[in-house]
């Protein structure tokens, strides 16, 4: 029986890794999850930005567009969460390539509800000024989480170690050459 079961357990954890494997092996090729928006909306600085509110640090980028503007989805994925999100105000959740989240906050409405294949450019809400975004210009708040660390990432200072699981939406973002 201790035999067969070490074969099991191993069949399993050969099989997580082949789906881990394959996640991180899908294209992401990523668009600008804001209708008809360019590189000139957001602040390439935004990112990691301190002081930044109760959050301390600004952990994506703010694509400003006027409300009602569609949002949509910046790569293929999975919708894994819509609704009311704290400080993001109504938010949707996307499971993308390479075991990414992309998180869109701030939305004047959501999509699809979870769980629900999307394409990338497929509507995932509309810009508005939701959660802590209320009384201010109206934006998508961008977040690009990755489930796996990624340590060279890692830097000292405030949330460095946060460093390691978020990446920066505006440079995976932006054309070859684009400034």
């Amino acid at each position: 029986m201790r035999g067969g079961l070490r074969v099991a357990v191993m069949k399993l954890a050969l099989g997580l890794l082949a789906v881990l494997g394959l996640g991180m092996l899908v294209p992401e090729h990523p668009v600008i999850p804001v209708d008809g928006a360019t590189v000139r909306d957001w602040n390439p600085k935004s990112f990691w930005y301190e002081p930044w509110g109760p959050s301390g640090v600004h952990k994506g980028i703010d694509i400003f567009a006027p409300k009602g503007r569609a949002v949509v989805a910046a790569t293929p994925g999975v919708v894994v969460y819509r609704g009311e999100w704290g400080l993001g105000g109504n938010v949707v959740a996307v499971l993308g390539p390479k075991w990414r989240l992309h998180y869109y906050a701030h939305l004047a409405d959501g999509g699809e509800a979870p769980p629900r294949f999307v394409g990338a450019g497929a509507r995932v809400g509309a810009v508005g000024t939701s959660g802590n975004a209320a009384g201010k210009p109206p934006h998508l708040h961008y977040t690009v989480f990755s489930l796996i660390p990624i340590p060279w990432r890692y830097e000292a200072g405030t949330q460095g170690w946060r460093k390691m699981f978020y990446l920066d939406p505006g440079s995976l973002l932006r054309p070859e050459g684009a400034r």
